[in-house]
């Protein structure tokens, strides 16, 4: 794991929006796990990069099952979109309107699924539309949400503040005071967020 002496800062930087009235309740809608929990993963990642796909379908349920939902990691998702591939914007904007109705979860996992199908798109609007449709969304709310570009800027200062942390590459994971940059192998997760969580609970016990 690289340390970053920048990387406290940003850490708290990923919890700040352009209306910090709503910052908290803007994260909560991309978190997974309790509020409360001792350790704190942010995930920088890009819907269209094919190494977040990797770690999203064969790694990350297993975090999720094992740490996640047993209330011992709290997951944040901050949006890394890379400049080369020029669908994960749009994608981000798709999941984050869709965050607005509870359904950011639903829709990341059909993004990353589905990712062979609307990367390469020279439109994929309609496409990513009907996958948060299949989540489960108001229709015409995502619609009207994705056209306006509402959450564009929040998208933007997720990336500014991926890149102040240090992170150059997708995914990166920043964990409790540094870096992990690339889909790890899951024991290398394990290793990492048993040690971090045994330090972190060391004095409750």
């Amino acid at each position: 794991m690289r340390n970053s002496p920048v990387v406290a800062a940003a850490a708290l930087l990923l919890t700040v929006a352009a209306n910090p009235a709503s910052a908290q309740d803007a994260l909560a809608q991309r978190a997974k796990g309790s509020p409360s929990a001792p350790v704190t993963v942010f995930e920088m990642s890009d819907f269209q990069c094919p190494y977040c796909r990797r770690f999203a379908i064969e790694t990350f349920p297993e975090l999720d099952r094992d740490y996640v939902k047993t209330g011992k990691v709290r997951w944040v998702f901050v949006n890394f979109p890379l400049p080369r591939h020029s669908n994960a914007t749009p994608a981000a904007e798709v999941a984050m309107c869709a965050a607005q109705q509870g359904k950011f979860w639903p829709v990341h996992d059909r993004l990353f699924q589905r990712q062979a199908q609307w990367a390469d798109r020279k439109t994929p609007g309609a496409y990513l539309l009907a996958l948060a449709d299949s989540a489960g969304v108001n229709h015409a709310q995502v619609a009207a949400c994705v056209a306006s570009h509402e959450t564009r800027p929040a998208i933007e200062a997720d990336a500014a503040a991926s890149r102040r942390a240090g992170a150059q590459s997708t995914p990166t994971f920043y964990i409790e005071g540094g870096l992990i940059d690339g889909a790890a192998p899951l024991e290398a997760f394990r290793e990492i967020l048993d040690s971090v969580y045994k330090a972190k609970t060391a004095s409750t016990r």
